[in-house]
């Protein structure tokens, strides 16, 4: 067999055999690390989400920024809603269902300011046109909600008013706003509103099905190597067979039935 393997073509096999297992491998290493990351925003949504909440000005840096560990932390702010400034965010799913999610600086009282995700509202009938948007409460206010961080800026050129993702640094240049470098999904509004935007849904810390998927190609890693090898060596013995130098196979022994055993 490996006089068979030493073949110019054979090396080649071998080569695309070593190639594939590598790929395969790396796959499997892009899944689990897919599975870890997974795993780590489940433990960090169910360390943070059902805490009790704290003040606001206690988890943000001193530079208004939200460090890592503290996404989705619930926490409280005083202040008043600055509804002038409103903006809403497009595309954004709810159910199945695309709209809009409403965006309203919080004016703390600390002097800063907090945007607040206040729910969904569905789409209007025509694009061009803003769906009605239940109004924030007016006056000093108590909101409690789940803290994120800013979303990147999708560079989109849209209406006034609206933005394409939360982009913080975004809705701070447009409303003038002092913002903290995270803003706050709304939980609860004191005092509450008569209507509000829908709440939005808890996280999803569902895992998937990365770590299968991990198995999976790892498994297979040493396929083409072993396809290779099988196909080698049976090269070989047929080349061994028509040359006349391949050992005789063994006959398979005969399976001994009882019948013939009494017949003996």
């Amino acid at each position: 067999m490996l006089s068979v393997l030493r073949r110019p073509r054979w090396i080649a096999y071998l080569l695309l055999a070593v190639v594939f297992g590598v790929a395969t491998s790396g796959l499997g290493a892009w899944q689990w690390q897919r599975h870890e990351e997974k795993v780590e925003r489940r433990d960090l949504v169910e360390a943070n989400y059902d805490a009790p909440a704290v003040p606001l000005t206690e988890v943000l840096r001193p530079d208004g920024t939200l460090p890592p560990d503290q996404e989705w932390r619930r926490v409280e702010a005083d202040g008043r809603y600055a509804a002038s400034d409103q903006h809403l965010v497009r595309n954004r799913p709810y159910q199945g269902v695309f709209g809009y999610e409403v965006l309203v600086p919080l004016e703390t009282v600390e002097g800063t300011a907090v945007a607040v995700d206040r729910g969904w509202v569905r789409n209007a009938e025509t694009a061009a046109t803003v769906p009605e948007v239940p109004d924030p409460p007016a006056g000093p206010v108590t909101v409690t909600g789940w803290l994120r961080p800013s979303e990147p800026d999708l560079g989109r050129d849209l209406p006034a008013g609206q933005l394409a993702s939360v982009d913080l640094p975004g809705l701070a240049e447009a409303t003038g706003q002092p913002l903290v470098g995270a803003y706050l999904i709304l939980e609860d509004e004191e005092p509450a509103p008569a209507e509000r935007p829908a709440a939005l849904p808890r996280p999803d810390t569902r895992l998937g099905s990365h770590f299968a998927y991990a198995l999976q190609w790892w498994l297979t890693v040493p396929v083409g190597l072993v396809l290779v090898l099988v196909m080698a060596r049976q090269t070989a013995r047929e080349e061994q067979e028509a040359a006349g130098t391949a050992a005789p196979r063994q006959p398979r022994p005969r399976k001994v039935r009882i019948w013939d055993e009494e017949d003996a």
